[in-house]
């Protein structure tokens, strides 16, 4: 890692007052989640076992047509972040909104791991597999784990079919995080820092550039390469975890 690149980004730093993280799959690889296909990064295949697309088991057309097998994979999902905490990056992001006057994260996520590590903050836009929500009462809860449901889980107020609160291929991001994330790249961000995402999305892909156009602090961690790569002003090519303990012991030398 170059020590440079963190003076700088952490000289910087110093100087704002907002921070905006936007997180892929690749923040969690240091928790022990795949940074795989699939919602959240987390399916490997092209194919599943019923010889689809994961894509299309994974979809809301598939949700209303044989909710079952869209459960199947959903639950393999689940399975995959059961035994996994967070890492040193999420905790650092955490730390980060003691740290700042205002600091939001945007995650493509659905493993729960920002919320898991402290955050308050967080635009989960993708949703969360360990919130539940009937597909007829609207009633609403949170588990900890898929363990001791039945897959796929009926409601405990009205017996009808559940669904995990996440967006599956083909439907529209919720507008109540979609609202939140425009109110918040309306007021601007001193930084904007992108980890471990490919930044394929527009929504994902735009905050950085919008950064970049104002003149703020624009920071990338990925051991690869990305759709923001060439305009961000630091590229860090290693791991979140290592990057982010590397920041903020910068931080804490003053």
């Amino acid at each position: 890692m170059d020590a440079g690149h963190i003076s700088d980004i952490v000289r910087r730093l110093r100087g704002c007052r907002s921070v905006l993280f936007v997180t892929g799959a690749g923040i969690s690889a240091d928790s022990g989640l795949p940074t795989y296909r699939g919602i959240g990064g987390l399916y490997e295949q092209d194919a599943t076992d019923d010889g689809i697309p994961i894509e299309t088991a994974l979809s809301g057309a598939m949700f209303k047509r044989d909710p079952a097998i869209t459960w199947k994979y959903i639950h393999q999902i689940e399975n995959s972040c059961r035994s996994a905490g967070p890492n040193r990056a999420h905790e650092v992001i955490a730390e980060f909104e003691r740290r700042f006057d205002r600091v939001w994260t945007l995650t493509q996520n659905v493993d729960g791991l920002h919320h898991a590590a402290g955050s308050v903050q967080v635009i989960d836009i993708h949703g969360d597999v360990h919130r539940l929500l009937c597909t007829r009462c609207g009633h609403r809860w949170r588990v900890a784990t898929y363990a001791g449901l039945d897959i796929p889980p009926s409601c405990p107020e009205c017996s009808s079919l559940v669904r995990p609160e996440v967006v599956l291929f083909g439907e529209m991001l919720p507008l109540d995080r979609s609202r939140v994330l425009q109110e918040q790249l309306e007021r601007g961000f001193d930084a904007v820092f992108s980890i471990g995402t490919t930044s394929v999305f527009p929504y994902i892909a735009e905050p950085v550039i919008d950064a970049r156009r104002r003149g703020a602090l624009t920071v990338e961690i990925n051991p690869g390469s990305s759709q923001v790569s060439h305009i961000v002003d630091h590229r860090l090519q290693v791991g979140a975890a290592a990057a982010m303990d590397a920041v903020v012991r910068e931080l804490d030398r003053f």
